[in-house]
């Protein structure tokens, strides 16, 4: 009798637990949004509040930061899916004491401290920046604007990818550039957060005209050249916090970005002419380089930095030729590499600025070989042929090797070769799950970074408008290429020398599709 009794008691009281949970009230909404929380190690707690009459929302939050592997933020959020834009106005509330207090729009995995995410995040210093986080306690990325305390932001989730707009002068959202590829899965938290950078202290931000919208986006069925695209110009630091910076974003297609000698400037080339534009951003202006106006992707820098070499295919024939010009600009370029059953596309410059290394496609059966050619006059050299197509020669900076992409072994590797007679040809990567392109070695010779594609595309094709990755790896193979960043590129993005001069740095081009 003891059990029976000692059961229905049980029972009773689940019960009337039930009952109980179904009688708890839901979480009061906060406007458009369901609930709010603090995230993370906050000592202060944090407090969202919703204005009706204004449909403003005052959040404030303590908390270290939202940074590194974990977050700690006061959050406001509700749940949605698919593809999102969610865009605000922004005003922080008092002078602050940390200038690097934040503010901005979010979209989360879940609730912890590590958490994927991505989001847009104006700091109390003016920076504004698209930040992300690809794995659960990963470390933090960050596209960094090129303008500071913009008024009003904008997170844009497209597929796979994040882009970021912030409020221009004009006083209108407009794309900032730059992207990155990262899935989140299903139901995501979407919503406002505010960290003070400051475990004891809150900082608070008034967010106003606040929407959460659909994109229409138009199906693009060929994503190859005849796509329109926005470019953004920028560089990437391959050391510390790996940032991103966005330079300038262009509305049209640009190419290919030299570093120049001193730092101070990136060279590219959009619609056949050649542009310099300074490093920090700021008005491009173009190159003259003569009759030469159809200039392709495959442009770079003498070593002394004193001159620009093109491949240009403005003659009759559309076969890319090379020549040479002062880098501040020619009527006359000088002719340098020429073939009439030969496209010639310029890849490598030796350290001594004696030759140069570029390929040679043959018109007859589409073969990819490297040659060399001595400036000062003489032949050319077949430098390294099949089997296969090799592509994308480069130099050490010590002169001793010509690194170079190749599918002699049946997928596109980095390999490297002795620069003088092309021998003892040596495979440098060798995933099978990537199609690598276009080595480009630090100036210091510590670094190769090179663009890296998947096996979705043609064996010996480097197509625009593709999922790639930016990858890393020591010169002397001491360690496996890593991921620097995921982004949507390709052709264009980085086919010539980019580093800067001090080793720091990289320079390269995302793209955006306009549909």
């Amino acid at each position: 009798m003891s059990r029976i009794i000692a059961a229905c008691a049980v029972m009773g009281l689940a019960l009337l637990a039930a009952a109980g949970a179904a009688r708890a009230p839901k979480p009061a909404a906060i406007g458009i949004f369901d609930a709010q929380a603090d995230i993370g190690a906050t000592a202060v707690r944090g407090i969202a509040r919703h204005d009706p009459a204004t449909g403003s929302y005052r959040v404030t939050g303590g908390g270290a930061n939202i940074w590194g592997d974990k977050d700690a933020f006061h959050f406001l959020w509700t749940r949605r899916s698919g593809d999102l834009h969610v865009a605000t106005d922004i005003a922080f509330v008092g002078a602050g004491g940390q200038p690097h207090r934040k503010a901005g729009v979010m979209i989360r995995q879940d609730l912890t401290p590590g958490s994927p995410y991505a989001d847009v995040m104006v700091h109390g210093n003016g920076l504004a920046a698209l930040q992300y986080r690809e794995i659960p306690g990963g470390p933090t990325r960050q596209i960094i604007a090129n303008v500071t305390s913009p008024r009003s932001v904008r997170l844009e989730r497209e597929g796979d990818y994040v882009y970021f707009s912030v409020r221009g002068a004009d006083g209108k959202l407009h794309h900032a550039g730059g992207n990155f590829r990262i899935r989140l899965q299903g139901s995501c938290y979407v919503g406002l957060a505010v960290s003070a950078h400051d475990n004891k202290a809150t900082e608070t931000a008034v967010f106003s005209n606040v929407s959460l919208s659909v994109p229409k986006l138009a199906i693009v069925p060929d994503t190859g050249y005849p796509a329109r695209v926005e470019s953004t110009l920028e560089t990437m630091e391959v050391s510390g916090d790996e940032s991103r910076t966005v330079v300038r974003h262009f509305d049209g297609k640009i190419e290919a970005p030299n570093w120049t000698r001193d730092g101070t400037s990136l060279v590219y080339n959009s619609n056949g002419r050649i542009y310099r534009i300074p490093a920090g951003g700021g008005e491009p202006v173009a190159i003259n380089t003569g009759p030469n106006i159809k200039n392709n992707n495959d442009h770079g820098l003498s070593p002394d930095g004193t001159e620009l070499i093109i491949s240009d295919q403005t003659e009759a024939d559309n076969l890319s030729r090379i020549h040479v010009l002062p880098l501040d600009g020619s009527d006359a370029p000088r002719l340098v590499a020429s073939h009439a059953d030969a496209r010639s596309y310029w890849h490598g410059w030796s350290p001594d600025g004696k030759t140069i290394a570029y390929v040679y496609v043959h018109t007859s059966n589409g073969d990819y070989d490297i040659y060399t050619r001595p400036l000062a006059g003489g032949p050319d050299v077949k430098l390294i042929a099949g089997p296969g197509n090799d592509d994308g020669p480069e130099y050490s900076p010590d002169g001793r090797y010509i690194y170079f992409n190749s599918t002699r072994t049946g997928a596109m590797q980095i390999w490297r070769a002795n620069a003088a007679d092309g021998s003892n040809p040596e495979q440098v990567t060798k995933d099978p799950g990537y199609r690598d392109w276009f080595p480009h070695l630090s100036p210091d010779g510590k670094w190769i970074a090179f663009v890296s594609f998947g096996t979705n595309v043609d064996l010996g094709d480097h197509p625009p408008n593709r999922d790639v990755v930016l990858r890393i790896m020591p010169t002397d193979g001491s360690a496996p290429p890593r991921v620097l960043t995921r982004l949507f590129g390709g052709q264009g993005t980085m086919n010539v020398p980019s580093w800067s001069p001090d080793s720091k740095s990289i320079a390269f081009v995302s793209y955006r599709l306009v549909r």
